[in-house]
């Protein structure tokens, strides 16, 4: 896979934003902006190419999305886009283009047809809050802390509610944007940002367990289920039973399925042919 820069090790540790490395299938992206690991225009970039590669990679099985440094990430740059006030137009170019940039990134991890794994060790706030909520899973340690503080600083977290209003309940999701508070990994685990929380020192352990185990199954399979998930979302009960069932059928004739019945069948592991 090309670009690939291992965080432990490398001379370009400094030099990059985004930091990966591709084992078993599995891809993890770091954050390495410390010590914020803000998502500025470039991390934004780097991270849509990344995950445009991903898409195309089909050596890629399963992406985690990690950070290095004590915070997952605070959000957007602030100091970057402070600075182009200074604009002709007081920034709403530069404004429109931040926003966009994420919340395109925002929409892409959702539609990449691989599943995205945040693992998370420190605070993840405003639009690093809204990273974690868009990913498929979430396991972090049991010191993260949560927030989505845009209210205090007079700007509300519009963007990151899309994406954190979807992943929590809507009551919890108005308290953390109304209050603009803190809250700990365990209450984050109760509104459904995350789906585990483990000790610091087994983090990556775990989240490569979850990885792995998910990067064994049929890659069509999983392409299938995650697009499915998202599209019935927003459908009624009768609407996404309908749909479902379409993707039941097709799905039941694709190759991987025929084999991994059969294989279960005659008590077997499956060779998925991805088709």
């Amino acid at each position: 896979m090309a670009d690939i820069v291992s965080l432990h090790g490398s001379e370009d540790q400094a030099e990059t934003p985004l930091a990966s490395s591709l084992d078993g299938g599995v891809l993890r992206l770091t954050l390495n902006n410390p010590p914020a690991n803000a998502l500025s225009i470039a991390l934004l970039e780097k991270l849509h190419a990344a995950f445009d590669r991903a898409a195309a990679d089909r050596d890629v099985r399963v992406v985690i999305l990690a950070a290095h440094g004590k915070l997952f990430s605070a959000g957007h740059d602030l100091k970057e886009m402070t600075a182009r006030r200074a604009d002709p137009d007081r920034g709403r170019a530069f404004f429109e283009k931040t926003m966009r940039l994420c919340a395109d990134l925002m929409l892409k991890i959702q539609k990449l047809p691989k599943p995205v794994i945040a693992e998370i060790d420190g605070l993840a706030t405003a639009a690093g809050c809204q990273l974690v909520a868009t990913c498929d899973l979430a396991i972090c340690t049991d010191t993260s802390t949560f927030c989505t503080p845009g209210v205090n600083i007079g700007l509300f977290c519009s963007t990151p509610m899309v994406a954190l209003s979807r992943a929590a309940h809507r009551k919890q999701a108005m308290e953390m944007l109304l209050t603009g508070e803190t809250v700990d990994a365990s209450t984050a685990k109760d509104f459904g940002i995350v789906n585990r929380i483990v000790p610091k020192q087994y983090l990556t352990q775990v989240v490569n367990k979850y990885a792995a185990v998910i990067a064994s199954k049929s890659p069509l399979t999983l392409k299938i289920g995650k697009e499915a998930f998202y599209a019935q979302a927003s459908l009624t009960d009768a609407e996404a039973y309908d749909y479902t069932i379409k993707v039941m059928v097709e799905n039941m004739l694709a190759r991987d399925a025929e084999e991994g019945i059969a294989a279960f069948l005659d008590k077997r592991h499956p060779m998925w042919m991805g088709e």
